[in-house]
């Protein structure tokens, strides 16, 4: 199924019900496409954590890493993130910027290392507990595009609102998408078709916008523990508590090219706000084959959420009283794909190092569980997440290069591999990073840039009916800039 089609789907089963829905195959994708996004040391080598250790981002990466550690830390790592989005669609490109301020990681590591006589006894030469934040997606973003859609081909997003009320026969409820548009006058009944139509004229050419405002991210809370036997191999294992905060405001606009007495323009806006928290299972090693060689594996269990949805609808016909639906909640639960990593580091004495992750992931994977009365609903929209996706590879590569005995330099960079199982759909992404350490006896302060660029389709409507009209894509060119500092102190 390409991409067109699942979006058919989607937004059929999104018309025919009644709004108490706000799941789509689009948020399985959103909780599940994730990357680490933690301390400043991290991010300047790309994030290729999984042999190298001894960074409190590891414990979200490969927790083994958590062996490496010789003494007591804490970390707090805060960033700002300058986005800049543009929005293609129609033959017309619109610009959007965004800055939000976070907090990264906050985290303490506590090691009991053996020393003397006991380190030369003992096979395990330290243990290490770690608590604390680590930083797993960030969702904020704004968009927007517009453009004329005119000529033989055109389309209206109202014609969904006529479908539905055609579809359910429903229109006395504010609470349907046709409830909604026949309230605010935007669909009326046509005897002679014995259907509903929309009352845009959009064959004279209407001008159509979409505005999105996305807020939030996944903070991951990690209870981790591990150790390091006789120097050789390091064992870790993180319970991991990731905790979602979503908000999306979304604004879809029409205006007629040539108004007329029956329409001028309306205005649609959907408001969701998502929470929830999960849990998962992290699980790793890393083996010193030499002085100078690490190896390590790590595997993530799925992460299973519960989930809350608040949500609104308006919508605004010009001339006419605003018509905006009840307040609505919905409670689910989501289970993510499992992850495996492997990776490798070369050591080059004291001089710095090269490391290397590679990781596997199936999107496709990912699985809803809905309430006792939309099983058929959970059916479906699970079998879109499945011919929508696919397992897809993640590359991370990255490098540290000791300066002088406190100064040091870092590059990295990261390949995502696209989700989506369609060609169309061309979704890689290239993380670029770079950062600069300063570490004493019991402090240390990193600086760390990243770059983030990919282009994502995005369709905002389509049309499920006999020779509907394919509705031209806009594109979503992403620019994502993050600036990151990490103070440490060690104890």
């Amino acid at each position: 199924m390409n991409y067109r089609k699942y979006i058919y789907c989607v937004l059929l089963l999104t018309a025919f019900s009644i709004q108490a829905h706000a799941q789509d195959a689009t948020d399985a994708l959103r909780y599940s496409y994730l990357s680490p996004m933690g301390t400043a040391r991290s991010i300047g080598f790309g994030s290729a954590l999984g042999s190298i250790g001894g960074d409190f981002t590891s414990l979200s990466v490969n927790p083994a890493g958590i062996g490496i550690y010789r003494t007591s830390e804490f970390t707090i790592t805060p960033s700002i993130r300058f986005n800049s989005t543009q929005g293609s669609y129609m033959n017309n490109t619109e610009t959007d910027n965004n800055v939000r301020f976070n907090f990264n990681n906050i985290g303490m590591v506590f090691t009991n290392a053996a020393k003397g006589q006991r380190y030369d006894r003992s096979d395990w030469k330290s243990y290490s507990f770690g608590i604390g934040m680590t930083r797993l997606a960030d969702f904020n973003r704004d968009y927007s595009y517009s453009g004329q859609n005119s000529g033989a081909n055109s389309s209206s997003y109202s014609e969904l609102f006529a479908l539905n009320a055609t579809t359910t026969g429903d229109v006395s409820s504010g609470n349907t998408l046709g409830g909604r548009a026949y309230n605010a006058y935007l669909i009326d009944y046509d005897s002679a078709s014995s259907q509903f139509l929309t009352r845009v004229p959009y064959k004279a050419g209407i001008t159509q916008t979409h505005t999105v405002s996305e807020r939030g991210g996944v903070n991951e809370v990690v209870f981790s523990f591990g150790g390091n036997y006789k120097e050789k191999l390091m064992l870790g294992a993180t319970l991991g508590v990731p905790v979602i905060n979503y908000t999306r405001n979304s604004t879809v606009t029409e205006t007629a090219l040539n108004p007329t007495a029956n329409f001028t323009g309306y205005s649609y806006n959907e408001q969701l706000s998502t929470r929830g928290t999960g849990i998962d299972l992290k699980l790793g090693a890393i083996y010193k084959a030499t002085d100078n060689v690490r190896l390590g594996v790590a595997i993530h269990t799925p992460t299973y959420y519960s989930l809350h949805d608040e949500y609104q609808y308006t919508l605004n016909n010009t001339g006419y009283t605003p018509v905006q639906s009840d307040p609505g909640t919905y409670d689910y639960s989501l289970v993510t794909p499992w992850r495996a990593i492997l990776s490798a580091t070369v050591i080059a004495s004291k001089q710095g190092f090269i490391t290397a992750d590679y990781e596997f992931v199936n999107y496709s994977s990912a699985q809803f569980i809905l309430g006792g009365n939309d099983k058929d609903y959970q059916r479906q929209i699970n079998s879109d997440i499945t011919n929508a996706y696919q397992p897809t590879s993640i590359f991370r590569i990255g490098g540290e290069l000791k300066l002088t005995s406190f100064f040091m330099l870092r590059a990295g960079v990261g390949y995502y591999g696209s989700p989506y199982q369609s060609q169309f759909d061309n979704n890689n992404r290239i993380d670029i990073s770079g950062g600069v350490g300063l570490h004493f006896d019991h402090m240390f302060v990193d600086f760390a840039y990243q770059h983030i660029q990919y282009t994502n389709p995005d369709q905002f409507y389509a049309l499920y009916y006999t020779n509907a009209t394919i509705i031209e894509n806009a594109y979503i060119k992403n620019s994502l800039n993050t600036v990151a500092v990490t103070v440490g102190f060690k104890m």
